[in-house]
This record gives C-alpha cells, structure tokens and sequence, in this order.
C-alpha cells in the first residue's frame, strides 16, 4: 500500500504572533518552525498501518527550503522517503492543487492529511485534495484500520460517533485521537539523512485568493472581582458593561 502524508511546516504554538509589511505579512524572525501536530498523528497512523499490511510512506509538503528541517523529521519519525513542492503555500486551494499534480502521477492508495493546521485553521486542503483526485474523502477522523481495499473508519459527529466503511484510494484527515505521535529515535534521526527528499517545482496552479492585512484581536480587559455579597452590582455589570444580559 503506498500512503501519501501532507506535512504542514507551522510556527510553534508558544509563538509570539507579530507582523510585518504594515500588517500584511507573518514575522517569522525568531518563530520556531515545526510539523503541524495533526499532521504528525497522520504520519504516526500512515506508518502503522504500512508496518501492519505493508507498504511505503511518503511526505509531502507545499513550501520553500526552510520547511526542510520539519520534512527531515518527518523522515527520522520513519517515512519512507519526502517531496517538496518548491513554492509558498498561498492558501489551501493552491496547497491541494500542487499535492493533486504530484499525486495524480504517483497512484496513492491512501492520502492522509491532518484535519487543519494551526496556523490558519482553515480545514481545507483534504477536501479539495479529494475532489481533485476524484476521491472520496472522510474528515476529521479518530480510528482507521485497513484490510484489504476497505478501509474502516471512524469519526465524531453531533450527539455520538460515526463508522464507515470505503473502498481504496481514499483521502482521510487525522484527529486527536487518532493515534499518540512518534518521537524520533536515534536511529531514526541518523537514517534520516541518506532517505531521498525531492524537490520538485511547482505546476501553473494559482491561489484562490489573497490576504490584505492580518490583526490581533484585542488586548484582555482588566479584571473586576465582585464580592459574592454583591450579586447585584454583578449583575448591573454584566447589563451596563460586558452587555452579556
């Protein structure tokens, strides 16, 4: 089974979020980069499932060469081999169109993603990925197990949880539970550096859209402690002031 994993290199959550270019650009001077961590819980899930049924895995990720140390420790926690499609991830549409072009040549069986990256939050990618593919797609996924062509999956859903059955190829995007991500060995760290990582440059696709400015939501409010004698006054502030009631 060959499985396709879709690393996100994304500023670590312990990040002072600044900007730069009068708003209209990330400041990544001192950011530490890593790999977007539901994307580490689909390379996890990716290589147990190949160790249990065989196969390969491979790491894919839509960026420029900075994005390399978080592509090696995909490497080291123990794909395969790695891709990286030399271009800025404008947004998602561009994201899933140039992992498409890549993937359409290569005959996946299995396209793992995580369900969205920190960063934006947007939950785009393994949709649009799937219906490029013309594949179907399961998302925010918390088991999945394979046998065979069919692939079993579960996911949470309003009021319970949902399981499914679908036949192979198919795109899924990791949730929390999925699995507990691998932290590279020693061994693994030191094979990390003779495994393949191709650079392969991007196709014509363009971005569907464009940011214009970014802005920091505001600053927290002092806060007002109210003696539990004064339910009253709590209660006029909560109506005149914070206007919650």
């Amino acid at each position: 089974m060959k499985v396709l994993v879709c690393i996100s290199n994304v500023p670590d959550t312990t990040t002072k979020v600044t900007f730069t270019e009068n708003n209209t650009k990330f400041n990544t001077q001192g950011v530490q980069f890593i790999i977007n961590p539901y994307d580490e819980l689909a390379l996890t899930k990716a290589l147990e499932l190949t160790e249990k049924v065989g196969g390969t895995v491979t790491a894919i990720n839509v960026g420029l060469a900075d994005a390399e140390p978080s592509i090696r420790k995909a490497l080291a926690i123990g794909a395969h081999d790695a891709v990286r499609v030399n271009a800025e991830p404008v947004d998602a549409f561009f994201v899933a169109s140039e992992i498409a072009n890549y993937a359409k040549s290569e005959s996946f069986d299995l396209i793992l993603t995580g369900r969205e990256s920190i960063d934006y939050n947007g939950g785009l990618v393994a949709g649009l990925l799937a219906e490029m593919l013309n594949m179907p797609s399961v998302n925010v996924v918390t088991a999945i197990d394979v046998n065979g062509d069919i692939v079993s999956l579960e996911r949470d859903i309003d009021g319970g949880r949902e399981k499914l059955e679908c036949k192979l190829p198919l795109v899924a995007s990791a949730q929390k539970e999925l699995t507990e991500p691998r932290i590279p060995n020693m061994r693994g760290i030191m094979a990390a550096r003779t495994k393949p990582l191709k650079v392969v440059e991007a196709s014509s696709a363009q971005a569907n859209s464009q940011t214009l400015n970014f802005e920091l939501p505001a600053a927290k409010g002092a806060c007002k402690l109210i003696s539990v004698e004064e339910a009253g006054t709590l209660i006029q502030l909560l109506h005149t002031e914070a206007k919650v009631i």
